[in-house]
This record gives structure tokens, C-alpha cells and sequence, in this order.
């Protein structure tokens, strides 16, 4: 068919095929902004997008030969746009997954460099652990259990009053009783016990 014979559309199209620079950027106004809004659809960020954008309107100028039909530009667009958009979430995945593992191996070393650097051994934690153990034991009952359902069980105080049926006030006349017992009996280990807390998180 004569080019003088086709629409405009059909002009236009053969015309980028044909490297056709205006034809080019007429397609890149067209369909950008629409691509750009696509790809954010997948990951949510419009700068990202619009970069993969750019790039999806590259490979459309280096592979325009290759397009046989009208659609076929949009089509390539769309494809490329979620196939980048689909590559950079697996990528992310990944380094998020290493990321997380040198962090998990860097604060495994930096523990370990603690203990070494203030020759704090597993001994010292087993006896701490055991004083604490003893200490706790050594509570009045009541004072006792109000203590442990408030720092082992993780209960507010409202929830301690009620199961144990006594009022607020006495949750934490024995709560402040018990962390003054506690700090008394321990107050030779204050530093082990700060890097012994530091160290379960």
C-alpha cells in the first residue's frame, strides 16, 4: 500500500518503524504517563516507575522493527513495564533476605565481641540466672505471684487486680516491693544483668 494511501495513524506507525524520531515521541507522549501509572500499581513508587517507564520507551526505539502492528507498540510497553516492575519486587525480596541475615550475623558477632571484650562468661549468666531464680523465690507468696504475672505474663495491673481480687493500689504496693527486694539482692550485678537483658533482644 502507497503511504499516501494510508491514515494517519497507519502513517505515523510506519514512519517510527522506520526511525522516525517525532513519530517516536509521539507515542512516548501518548502512552507515558498510562505506564508510569501501571507500574506504580506494582511497586508504589513513582520515581521507580517512572524510570522502568523510560527504559520500557528505550527498548521500544531498539526493538520498533520488530512491532507489526499499531497495538502492538502499547502492548510492548505494558509487557516490558510489568516485567521490570515483577524483576525489581524479587530483586527487593532478595536483598531485603540477605539484608536481614548479615544484620542477624552482625549482632550475633557484636554479642559474642561484648562478652569477650568485658570476659563475661556463660557461668557468670548461669549464676546470674539462678540468683534471680532464688531471688523471686524468696518473695512473699502474694508479692511473688503479683510479680511474675506482671513481668513474666506480661498482665496490666487491672488484670492482675481482678484475677487475684484485690485492688489496684495493692498490685503495685506489691509490684514496687518486689523490684526493691529484687535491686537490693542484685546490686552487685547491675552491669551483667544490663548487657544480660541487652542481649535477649
Amino acid at each position: 500500500m502507497e503511504k499516501a494511501q494510508l491514515s494517519l495513524a497507519d502513517f505515523r506507525f510506519l514512519q517510527f518503524k522506520e526511525g522516525d524520531r517525532r513519530a517516536f515521541e509521539y507515542y512516548f507522549k501518548e502512552y507515558y504517563n498510562s505506564i508510569v501509572g501501571f507500574g506504580i500499581q506494582f511497586i508504589r513508587d513513582k520515581d521507580k516507575a517512572g524510570s522502568i517507564a523510560q527504559d520500557a520507551f528505550i527498548k521500544l526505539w531498539e526493538n520498533r522493527e520488530k512491532v507489526q502492528k499499531i497495538n502492538g507498540i502499547r502492548s510492548f510497553l505494558y509487557t516490558s513495564v510489568k516485567t521490570d516492575c515483577l524483576n525489581l519486587i524479587r530483586h527487593n525480596k532478595v536483598v531485603r533476605k540477605y539484608e536481614s541475615k548479615l544484620l542477624h550475623e552482625r549482632e550475633s558477632s557484636l554479642h559474642t565481641e561484648i562478652l569477650n571484650s568485658l570476659n563475661f562468661d556463660s557461668v557468670t549468666f548461669s549464676e546470674l540466672e539462678s540468683l534471680i531464680e532464688k531471688s523471686i523465690e524468696e518473695l512473699p507468696d502474694k508479692c511473688k505471684l503479683v510479680f511474675v504475672k506482671k513481668r513474666f505474663e506480661n498482665k496490666k495491673n487491672k488484670e492482675i487486680a481482678d484475677e487475684l481480687g484485690i485492688t489496684l493500689k495493692a498490685v503495685e504496693a506489691n509490684i514496687t516491693r518486689a523490684t526493691k527486694f529484687l535491686k537490693l539482692r542484685l546490686s552487685h550485678y547491675v552491669l551483667h544483668i544490663f548487657i544480660y537483658c541487652f542481649l535477649q533482644f
